[in-house]
């Protein structure tokens, strides 16, 4: 009798404990992206996005009693080291989703892993058409609009300042990024009338380097000196270019995608006050707007060292989506299931000032851009009605 109930208690603690392991069980979510390397403020600062708000999610009970976990693997923003990280993050860590990927090239690598494995990659820090396919990706699932709709902002608001279509030149990188934000230019350009789009001077660097003084010089010797640089590129090298250009050319307008991220791009431009400009997906992170105060916050409480900028609240508003999404799910929470309640959100508002569409049928959940201009040493919200190209 004293061996039955024995047997008996200790079969009621190991149900415990597999119950309270069950309920403890980590949502693992996987993130490749550039953590050291000429590219690391990036992918540091998406990491430190997401993680602020998972850290919320958790100290707040997590998602129905279980604590969501980021597995974050350093790729150095290369496209071989990218796809063995997807690979890792799905097979061996089982992640149910990647998350917050960061960077173009890397994305010609990882889509078709995310497709192949059947695992969702989601709000990818990239506009390229890689991740925007026609019809849409089932395993693809983007929160920001494409370099299509930032560039052909870009141009439409240099022209209708009345800076003519000969006087923009480009600066890319040289690979899958810099080739979308040209293309992206041509079809724009295209759309305005002007066709000889061959014929503008195009400077470009080589990914993970800072060796733009031969592309300072394609400027330089151009035959029709621009009036603005239409730029593809990241931050290290594009402050560097910017940096060098500005000492001979103080009238030329650098004009960016959010790719280059404005605050770490403000970190290396060594206070100077040239005339830069960048567009981007979210809004300005002294923006009032309840998402953004929300944002600065959960920063606060995660590390308060921590200074926000535009990428982290990118991370932010990503790993808001994917949670917002894991919410709703009942049962077992699967990959499959997990897409599901993605393309289930429709109409969500997150207090961005728009609401987020993760259509099935659409290539991205927003459709917002802001402005930002480099004003006495920092980035602040701009509207082209306020540009003044003659200078």
């Amino acid at each position: 009798m004293k061996l039955s109930l024995i047997r008996l208690l200790a079969l009621c603690c190991v149900v415990f404990l597999l119950t309270k392991n069950v309920l403890a069980a980590d949502i693992k979510v996987g993130m490749s992206g550039p953590l050291t390397g000429p590219l690391s403020e990036m992918g540091l600062s998406m990491q430190t996005g997401i993680n602020a708000y998972f850290s919320r999610v958790n100290q707040q009970g997590g998602i129905k009693g279980q604590q969501i976990e980021l597995l974050a693997i350093d790729d150095f923003y290369e496209p071989d080291q990218a796809a063995a990280n997807m690979r890792q993050l799905i097979n061996e860590h089982a992640v149910v989703a990647v998350l917050g990927s960061v960077g173009t090239p890397t994305a010609v690598v990882t889509v078709p892993i995310a497709e192949q494995l059947q695992v969702a990659l989601i709000g990818a820090f990239s506009g390229g058409d890689v991740l925007r396919s026609n019809p849409p990706s089932r395993y693809i699932i983007n929160y920001r609009p494409g370099y299509k709709q930032e560039v052909e902002m870009l141009i439409d608001g240099v022209l209708n300042a009345g800076v003519r279509p000969e006087q923009i030149a480009f600066f890319t990188q040289q690979d899958s990024y810099g080739n979308a934000v040209y293309h992206a230019a041509a079809t724009a350009l295209h759309a305005r009338g002007f066709y000889q789009v061959d014929y503008l001077t195009h400077a470009y660097y080589s990914r993970n380097t800072l060796n733009v003084e031969s592309a300072v010089a394609t400027i330089l010797k151009a035959k029709i000196p621009p009036k603005v640089i239409l730029m593809g590129g990241s931050y290290a090298p594009s402050a560097k270019f910017i940096n060098l250009l500005y000492e001979d050319r103080p009238d030329l307008w650098f004009v960016n995608v959010s790719f280059v991220g404005s605050h770490v791009l403000e970190q290396s431009l060594d206070g100077i006050n040239a005339p830069v400009i960048v567009s981007q997906v979210v809004p300005e992170v002294d923006a009032d707007l309840p998402l953004v105060r929300e944002f600065r916050a959960a920063l606060k409480e995660y590390d308060s060292a921590i200074q926000p900028n535009t990428v982290s609240l990118e991370g932010y508003i990503v790993a808001r989506i994917l949670v917002e999404a894991l919410q709703t799910m009942d049962g077992t929470i699967g990959r499959e299931a997990l897409i599901d309640a993605l393309y289930g959100l429709v109409d969500l508002d997150i207090g961005l000032g728009s609401n987020i569409n993760l259509d099935k049928n659409q290539q991205h959940g927003s459709h917002m851009l802001w402005l930002s201009k480099l004003e006495n040493g920092a980035f602040h919200s701009f509207e082209w009605a306020n540009a003044d190209f003659s200078q």
